[in-house]
């Protein structure tokens, strides 16, 4: 499997548990530009690319390390 499909293969994996976690209301964390961010409440996902938190707004696209976490909100 070449780097491109292997990275979009990821990617929508990551954007589907993203998306349960924003139905279920668990909790996230996630690295963004080489910022760690922990326990972050995912509110809503614009155009699979655009994601809403209560901690600020990031672009899907530039998070690395992205994990659901058990905990709810």
């Amino acid at each position: 499997m070449c780097v491109n499909k292997q990275k979009r293969f990821n990617m929508n994996i990551e954007l589907r548990f993203l998306e349960k976690a924003i139905l279920d209301k668990n909790f996230v964390s996630f690295k963004y530009e080489g910022k760690s961010y922990k326990k972050l409440k995912p509110l809503k996902l614009e155009k699979q690319e655009v994601l809403h938190t209560d901690n600020g707004i990031f672009e899907f696209s530039k998070v690395v390390k992205f994990s659901v976490l058990k905990d709810r909100f």
